[in-house]
Protein backbone atom coordinates (compact mmCIF):
# COMPACT_ATOMS: atom_id res chain seq x y z
CA UNK A 1 0.00 0.00 0.00
CA UNK A 2 1.28 3.45 -0.90
CA UNK A 3 0.48 6.49 1.19
CA UNK A 4 -1.18 9.51 -0.38
CA UNK A 5 2.08 11.44 -0.12
CA UNK A 6 4.01 8.68 -1.92
CA UNK A 7 1.51 8.75 -4.79
CA UNK A 8 1.57 12.51 -5.00
CA UNK A 9 5.38 12.70 -4.91
CA UNK A 10 5.90 9.93 -7.47
CA UNK A 11 3.18 10.90 -9.94
CA UNK A 12 1.88 14.41 -9.32
CA UNK A 13 4.93 16.42 -8.25
CA UNK A 14 6.79 15.66 -11.50
CA UNK A 15 3.73 16.79 -13.47
CA UNK A 16 3.53 20.03 -11.45
CA UNK A 17 7.21 20.68 -12.08
CA UNK A 18 6.76 19.93 -15.79
CA UNK A 19 3.91 22.41 -16.06
CA UNK A 20 5.82 25.08 -14.14
CA UNK A 21 8.78 24.60 -16.51
CA UNK A 22 6.48 24.90 -19.53
CA UNK A 23 4.90 28.08 -18.16
CA UNK A 24 8.28 29.65 -17.35
CA UNK A 25 9.55 28.98 -20.86
CA UNK A 26 6.47 29.41 -23.05
CA UNK A 27 4.55 32.12 -21.20
CA UNK A 28 7.44 34.04 -19.66
CA UNK A 29 10.04 33.63 -22.42
CA UNK A 30 12.74 32.24 -20.17
CA UNK A 31 15.36 29.64 -21.06
CA UNK A 32 15.56 26.05 -19.86
CA UNK A 33 18.53 27.06 -17.72
CA UNK A 34 16.50 29.84 -16.07
CA UNK A 35 13.60 27.43 -15.46
CA UNK A 36 16.04 24.96 -13.92
CA UNK A 37 17.41 27.62 -11.60
CA UNK A 38 13.93 28.70 -10.47
CA UNK A 39 12.92 25.08 -9.82
CA UNK A 40 16.24 24.05 -8.26
CA UNK A 41 16.74 21.38 -10.92
CA UNK A 42 19.31 20.60 -13.57
CA UNK A 43 18.74 21.84 -17.12
CA UNK A 44 18.66 18.18 -18.16
CA UNK A 45 15.75 17.53 -15.78
CA UNK A 46 13.85 20.48 -17.25
CA UNK A 47 14.53 19.10 -20.72
CA UNK A 48 13.04 15.76 -19.68
CA UNK A 49 9.95 17.50 -18.31
CA UNK A 50 9.50 19.44 -21.54
CA UNK A 51 9.94 16.34 -23.71
CA UNK A 52 7.41 14.49 -21.51
CA UNK A 53 9.91 11.86 -20.37
CA UNK A 54 8.95 12.90 -16.83
CA UNK A 55 5.70 14.16 -15.41
CA UNK A 56 3.48 13.52 -18.42
CA UNK A 57 0.86 11.21 -16.94
CA UNK A 58 -1.30 13.70 -15.03
CA UNK A 59 -4.00 15.85 -16.59
CA UNK A 60 -4.89 18.72 -14.29
CA UNK A 61 -8.21 20.50 -13.87
CA UNK A 62 -8.45 24.03 -15.27
CA UNK A 63 -8.42 25.39 -11.71
CA UNK A 64 -5.17 23.54 -11.06
CA UNK A 65 -3.60 24.90 -14.27
CA UNK A 66 -4.63 28.39 -13.18
CA UNK A 67 -3.11 27.83 -9.74
CA UNK A 68 0.13 26.60 -11.34
CA UNK A 69 0.30 29.70 -13.58
CA UNK A 70 -0.29 32.01 -10.60
CA UNK A 71 2.31 30.18 -8.54
CA UNK A 72 4.82 30.35 -11.41
CA UNK A 73 4.35 34.12 -11.66
CA UNK A 74 5.02 34.40 -7.91
CA UNK A 75 8.07 32.13 -8.19
CA UNK A 76 9.54 34.34 -10.90
CA UNK A 77 8.86 37.46 -8.83
CA UNK A 78 10.76 35.90 -5.91
CA UNK A 79 9.46 34.00 -2.92
CA UNK A 80 10.84 32.82 0.37
CA UNK A 81 11.60 29.08 0.60
CA UNK A 82 8.72 28.73 3.06
CA UNK A 83 6.29 30.35 0.60
CA UNK A 84 7.59 28.12 -2.21
CA UNK A 85 6.80 25.02 -0.15
CA UNK A 86 3.37 26.37 0.78
CA UNK A 87 2.64 27.10 -2.88
CA UNK A 88 3.58 23.59 -3.99
CA UNK A 89 1.48 22.11 -1.20
CA UNK A 90 -1.46 24.24 -2.24
CA UNK A 91 -1.23 22.95 -5.82
CA UNK A 92 -1.11 19.39 -4.49
CA UNK A 93 -4.31 20.15 -2.56
CA UNK A 94 -5.98 21.40 -5.74
CA UNK A 95 -5.06 18.16 -7.50
CA UNK A 96 -6.58 16.13 -4.68
CA UNK A 97 -9.68 18.33 -4.59
CA UNK A 98 -10.13 17.95 -8.36
CA UNK A 99 -10.73 14.22 -7.90
CA UNK A 100 -7.57 13.09 -9.67
CA UNK A 101 -6.52 10.94 -6.72
CA UNK A 102 -9.89 9.16 -6.51
CA UNK A 103 -9.96 8.50 -10.27
CA UNK A 104 -6.39 7.24 -10.54
CA UNK A 105 -5.76 5.67 -7.14
CA UNK A 106 -9.22 4.68 -5.83
CA UNK A 107 -7.84 2.98 -2.71
CA UNK A 108 -5.93 6.08 -1.61
CA UNK A 109 -7.47 8.52 0.80
CA UNK A 110 -7.23 12.29 0.85
CA UNK A 111 -4.21 13.51 2.80
CA UNK A 112 -5.19 14.10 6.40
CA UNK A 113 -2.43 16.65 6.89
CA UNK A 114 -3.19 18.90 3.95
CA UNK A 115 -6.78 19.90 4.53
CA UNK A 116 -8.46 22.15 2.01
CA UNK A 117 -6.57 24.28 -0.52
CA UNK A 118 -6.17 27.95 0.30
CA UNK A 119 -8.30 30.23 -1.81
CA UNK A 120 -6.72 33.22 -3.52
Amino acid sequence: MKTTCEIMVQRVLPAIRAEIARVIISEHGRSQQEAAEVLGLSRAAVSQYLSEKRGAEVNFSEDTYKEIRNFTFELLAGMSPKDEVAGMCNICKYVQKSGWLNRNEPDAEQCILCGEPESN
